[in-house]
């Protein structure tokens, strides 16, 4: 009965889909979760006047997910039907306060207490939905999101508590039912022309899929945690201490056409990340442009990598990381193409805690992340149709990931075998009538393409399998 519910759903949007944005929103966009409108109105007489004048946003969404691993191995399936609001208040001298909060329901989902009886390994996916601390509790879960008080100057301002992110290294990473949100003082100063400077202290993190804010070293390992590169598993869930994240961000688009992007990152007392990256746009004629891009990260432990004890640390003692990437790509007012890579050397293993945000390579898709590997190749080619309204929205990417041996657990952190990684995404914002909705659909399938020796740990949600979503969103 699940299979054919899955399948019935699929053909039944892609006719839609075919005859006529709303997940997984790009780290590069400012955070539009609520689609609120910008709050233009000073009330300087008053704070009960602010409140008044203030505006209420609101968000609705249903997730359907479904994944089928091969012969053998179980399958799963989620329902998920969540609801929240969020207000923010006019200004009042500049200041403006700001307050949401979220409910998701299962609807009808996998019982995801039961492990799969040939790997004994737990759920992935589906489980994601709702509360990974809590597998227990899916009908009745409540998020505080937002609670933060914002001072604006002039095209500039300064949010100070509960709050959205997007950045390169912590990001919505907004593909499951609610995003994940941060706790700190973000600076977003746009005086200067054609740059733009964030300037950041988080000191908490409410991961997608949890419930509840955590400080900065217990906001890692709340996901699996993989092994260490001794090939004992890894123990730092709870173990990590850090006074919290700095984060300096500069865009620069001073030189036509290019934009130059560097990011820095320091968690204290754990790792430090540095990122820089050039995107160019060379006009072929009016109607079709050509795209260049190039991307590099250098990562590098600080003191012992968490705690002194090299079984519970996060990142080695001594131990360091290095990236690169590029893409080449062309597109008009409808179409874009582009051929993508990314390269993490042997020097050590990329990692970036999973609870923080998703991948911020050229090569990310939807579904799968390269965290955790060194001595990896990645390429992947995508194309994208987005109709002249631009209510319509489709791509077709697919990518070939070739990673180290399951077996060298040095280089490969959470035991995933190299793949061939296919996406077909569709969107639809619906207009008249339906104002308000958006759709996606988002079909996945993975192929092994690795040794597997072959043993079906390494396989289980991981390859040879597809994972379908279906995600309708109201926003008022």
């Amino acid at each position: 009965m699940k299979s054919f519910f899955s399948i019935l759903i699929l053909t039944f949007l892609l006719l839609i889909s075919f005859h006529s944005s709303a997940q997984h929103q790009e780290i590069s966009d400012k955070p539009s979760v609520w689609k609120e409108q910008n709050n233009e109105k000073i009330d300087s007489t008053s704070i009960l006047n602010a409140f008044k004048n203030g505006n209420f946003s609101g968000h609705f969404r249903y997730f359907f997910m479904s994944t089928n691993n091969e012969t053998g191995l179980s399958d799963y399936y989620a329902n998920a039907l969540g609801g929240g609001v969020k207000f923010e208040t006019a200004k009042f001298h500049n200041f403006q306060f700001g307050v949401s909060g979220y409910y998701i329901y299962d609807v009808g989902s996998s019982d995801f207490s039961k492990k799969d009886p040939v790997t004994n390994l737990s759920n992935r996916y589906e489980v994601a939905l709702f509360d990974l601390q809590n597998i227990s509790s899916k009908g009745n879960l409540s998020r505080l999101e937002e609670l933060y008080l914002k001072y604006n100057y002039k095209n500039s301002n300064v949010t100070f508590g509960k709050q959205l992110l997007n950045t390169s290294f912590i990001n919505l990473q907004d593909g499951r039912m609610r995003p994940t949100e941060v706790d700190g003082i973000w600076i977003d100063f746009n005086e200067l022309k054609k740059t733009k400077i964030n300037v950041g202290y988080l000191y908490g993190i409410s991961p997608r899929s949890t419930m509840k804010y955590f400080r900065v070293g217990e906001s890692i390992g709340i996901y699996p945690t993989g092994v260490n590169p001794d090939g004992t598993k890894s123990d730092y869930a709870g173990n990590l201490d850090s006074d919290g994240i700095y984060i300096v961000g500069i865009q620069n688009e001073s030189i036509k056409n290019l934009k130059t992007l560097l990011w820095n990152q320091y968690v204290e007392n754990i790792f430090n990340s540095a990122l820089f990256q050039m995107d160019y746009k060379y006009n072929l004629n009016p109607n079709t442009t050509m795209l260049f891009g190039f991307q590099t990260i250098y990562q590098n432990a600080l003191n012992f990598g968490g705690i002194e004890n090299p079984r519970k640390t996060y990142f080695e003692k001594n131990g360091n990381s290095q990236t690169f990437g590029g893409r080449l790509g062309w597109q008009n007012k409808k179409i874009e193409i582009t051929l993508n890579y990314n390269r993490i050397t042997a020097k050590g293993r990329y990692i970036m805690p999973r609870e923080w945000g998703r991948d911020p390579f050229y090569t990310f898709m939807a579904r799968e992340r390269n965290e955790g590997f060194g001595d990896a190749h990645a390429v992947m080619t995508k194309i994208q149709y987005t109709n002249p309204k631009k209510t319509f929205k489709s791509n077709l990417a697919v990518g070939y990931f070739d990673l180290p041996d399951v077996k060298n657990v040095a280089l490969n952190k959470y035991g995933l075998p190299s793949y061939v990684q296919t996406n077909a995404d569709f969107r639809y914002q619906f207009q008249g009538l339906l104002k308000g909705f958006d759709a996606q659909l988002l079909y996945v399938h993975k192929f092994n393409a690795g040794e597997t020796n072959p043993n079906k740990n390494y396989i289980l949600n991981k390859t040879n399998m597809s994972n379908i979503n279906f995600i309708l969103n109201f926003n008022f």
